[in-house]
């Protein structure tokens, strides 16, 4: 050990207040977490955790380990902390890690996979030598925990891994050590093994791939390992290889392929699912099409076969139960982003269904994973694997693969699956049926005009459906005609209309209102999808419409909410001005007003609405007037008070940062104000208070970009409708709108610089050749 030693006084602080921390009373959780975040200002406190999880054997192993995890979460302190308290804690770190108790050398694993990342291998070269040299221990206990470090460090950070330490590359000498490891008699040394060679594929490590035969050849060796968890690594090695050195694999590809048909079949899911991915992993590369072309008489019917529920999919689903009455758990409503409105050649609200799409509902009761504009990676399958449940599973790999198969292929997918996919759509097992209509759903984008033809059959097929007693049936046949939305919404005669068309309308409808939540999601997604299509064609069948929307608002539970109020703004954007009929006004405002009423200000469920009413509000142009004035204060006060709590963050930044959504939504929904009653708006707009154009001249200034975006928009949207009460800001908010006019924003200001340049113009338009001269140098500049 170091010399630094610990003062009993703060020692005994410590140790106290861990023992506290087992006190499961609210109170007291309170009262130790800010003793914890206090604890963080001494520089020598995780020194002090350090030397309880080593030293203190005296002490019972879980409180122990308790500061072991108190040390991993603050495990960057080390790096800002006195030489003398990082040495200390590296060393007791190692010398926990050999600790006669096992929850001991547990917890010292967890710590020295945290630091060695946030050290980085180079700094910490000791420790990267004792969990090597660990790997030769005759003691095969101490040989599997070095390992399942390295295997979790080689995950994590494989870039830091591949370094050259004291003139030398430890991976050098680490690579053909895991090699040999791929045959030690232990399952689990053999899995670490073949785990940790394969983290090292998609840097293109070359002191792997100076061994890459080697890796394939242990790879084929380990294919028929008795232990699954070694087979799941191999197949995860595979998709790997097939993804970053593909030209490695063709010359064995029919071994290739028949083994991983084989696993995709294996009786684990963990490995049939890591097999999976192979084939999404292949049909999403494009170069790689003609090797797959010849699979797909083999590889389609697997995948289809994989998409059956399998008996573990249904004990948590629950799927028969008529649970529309039954509250939502907190934990099933997962959280929402909103970011700014995007602003660009806006449509007349008239002209119906040309909005921008509104992210979807998920098919299976999930919410659609938000894919915001700097998602980590992009395919044709995404959009398909987001509209799943979040529990990626075998059954959804397999629809997606499907769903890229499709797009990949199209008619030759469908020549190959039409026998079998027929065989499971008229099964008399309700599960071979729901899995057929899956795939259905999955492989509409990109067989579409092969599947044409057929959809005279489907669709009629799909509508009866929707009457099958088993919810997970129905609410999949939901979402299955959401996917082809766009054949039954065309507009191409009476009789296409009246056989397709209204019978999808009225049946999702049905849906919508249906005793089981699954069912209601699915259907009100579905029915969300078709709005969007149809567009203008909804008009004639606006009231059935909103009298089926509006019974929903006394049916649905919290979660289900959020897709209605998505279903009514699509709506909104998908007839337009057709809502500002008083008959409909009458339908939908006193639902939305009775929510509205019963909601406060920093309430999230009010969030959803405020965006849901921003739709509205333009439809209804100057039918919502009578609505207007307290929705405008609200959102003034919104506004408001979310820049004077943003305030107090920046004067304290220990307090949490608030949350931008009110925000957002509070200016795109006055956005929809400006556009739906312009310059019946301007009275309000002079009588708030504070006044609006005052707030949204901070709001331009704000550091989030979503907030600006949205901002620049509501400028834009005021110089259309009330330019007379925007001139006399101008100077303000001229100068911050041409701050932004960027023409190579970084990615995450993309569309608040669209929006500005838009407001720009919109400014420029209104003031014409009165234009202040000093505008247009600095738009030239």
């Amino acid at each position: 050990m170091t010399s630094w030693t610990p003062q009993p006084a703060g020692l005994q602080e410590i140790l106290q207040t861990i023992h506290d921390s087992t006190d499961m009373n609210t109170a007291v959780q309170r009262s130790i977490t800010q003793k914890l975040n206090q604890f963080t200002r001494a520089p020598e406190y995780i020194a002090y955790l350090a030397y309880i999880l080593s030293s203190m054997t005296q002490e019972e192993d879980r409180i122990r380990t308790i500061a072991g995890y108190l040390l991993k979460n603050n495990s960057r302190l080390i790096l800002s902390s006195p030489p003398e308290v990082a040495q200390f804690v590296k060393a007791a770190v190692l010398e926990a890690f050999n600790d006669t108790s096992i929850m001991i050398r547990n917890a010292a694993s967890q710590d020295i996979v945290v630091f060695l990342g946030v050290l980085e291998p180079g700094n910490w070269p000791e420790c990267l030598q004792l969990l090597v040299g660990a790997l030769d221990s005759t003691d095969l206990d101490k040989q599997e925990a070095a390992f399942n470090a390295l295997e979790k460090a080689c995950e994590d950070y494989p870039r830091k891994m591949d370094v050259e330490i004291g003139g030398t590359r430890p991976l050098d000498y680490m690579i053909p050590k895991f090699l040999s490891l791929t045959e030690h008699p232990s399952a689990k040394m053999r899995s670490h093994a073949v785990a940790c060679l394969s983290y090292f594929v998609p840097i293109n490590c070359q002191s792997l791939f100076v061994h890459i035969d080697s890796f394939i050849a242990c790879l084929f060796k380990c294919a028929s390992d008795d232990d699954p968890s070694v087979r799941r690594h191999v197949c995860q090695a595979l998709v790997l290889l097939l993804a970053a050195r593909p030209e490695k694999l063709m010359p064995e590809m029919p071994n290739v392929a028949e083994y991983m048909l084989y696993s995709t079949k294996d009786k684990n899911e963990n490995v049939a699912l890591e097999a999976c991915e192979f084939w999404l992993t292949f049909a999403e590369d494009a170069d790689l099409a003609a090797y797959l072309h010849p699979l797909l008489g083999k590889v389609a019917p697997v995948l289809l076969d994989c998409m059956v529920y399998g008996e573990d999919d249904l004990l948590w689903l629950e799927g028969d139960a008529e649970d529309a009455a039954v509250p939502d758990k907190e934990q099933d409503i997962k959280p929402r982003h909103y970011g700014g409105k995007t602003h660009g050649l806006e449509r007349d609200p008239s002209e119906g269904g040309d909005a921008p799409p509104k992210p979807r509902i998920g098919a299976y009761g999930e919410e659609q994973i938000d894919s915001d504009d700097d998602d980590d990676y992009d395919g044709d399958d995404d959009d398909f694997a987001d509209e799943m449940s979040t529990e990626w599973n075998l059954r959804k790999c397999a629809a997606a693969a499907l769903d890229v198969l499709a797009v990949r292929f199209g008619a030759d997918l469908l020549n190959v699956l039409l026998a079998p996919l027929k065989d499971k759509l008229w099964s008399s097992d309700w599960l071979q049926r729901e899995s057929g209509i899956l795939a259905l759903g999955a492989m509409a984008e990109g067989c579409i005009e092969a599947i044409e033809p057929h959809l005279s059959t489907l669709v009629p097929y799909l509508i009866n459906t929707l009457n099958d007693p088993k919810p997970l049936v129905r609410s999949i046949t939901c979402w299955t005609l959401g996917r082809y939305a766009s054949w039954t919404t065309q507009d191409i005669s009476e009789e296409h209309k009246n056989q397709y068309f209204i019978p999808t309308m009225e049946g999702l409808l049905r849906m919508v209102l249906d005793n089981n939540k699954r069912v209601q999601e699915a259907g009100c997604s579905a029915f969300a999808t078709l709005e969007e299509d149809a567009g203008p064609l909804l008009t004639p069948y606006l009231e059935p419409v909103l009298r089926n929307l509006v019974f929903a608002f006394d049916l649905y539970q919290h979660k289900n909410m959020l897709i209605l109020y998505d279903a009514v703004g699509t709506l909104a954007d998908a007839v337009g001005r057709a809502l500002q009929d008083p008959r409909f006004v009458d339908i939908l405002m006193p639902p939305l007003t009775a929510k509205w009423g019963k909601l406060k200000d920093d309430d999230e469920n009010l969030i959803p609405l405020l965006e849901c009413l921003a739709s509205v509000t333009i439809a209804m142009g100057q039918a919502f007037l009578p609505y207007a004035s307290p929705v405008f204060e609200r959102c003034n006060n919104i506004v408001h008070n979310s820049l004077l709590q943003y305030q107090r963050y920046q004067q304290n930044p220990e307090l949490d940062e608030p949350d931008k959504s009110f925000l957002v939504v509070a200016l795109d929904l006055l956005s929809g104000l400006t556009q739906g009653l312009g310059p019946q708006l301007e009275p309000l707009i002079q009588i708030s208070q504070p006044n609006l154009l005052n707030l949204l001249t901070v709001c331009l200034k704000h550091p989030q970009a979503p907030v600006r975006q949205s901002a620049y928009a509501l400028v834009g949207d005021l110089a259309m409708g009330c330019f007379s009460l925007l001139r006399g800001h101008m100077p303000g908010i001229m100068a911050e709108l041409i701050l932004q006019l960027d023409p190579e924003p970084k990615l995450e200001f993309i569309s608040a610089s669209n929006n500005a340049a838009w407001s720009v113009g919109e400014v420029a338009l209104r003031y014409g050749r009165g234009m202040n001269r000093q505008y247009f140098l600095a738009i030239h500049n």
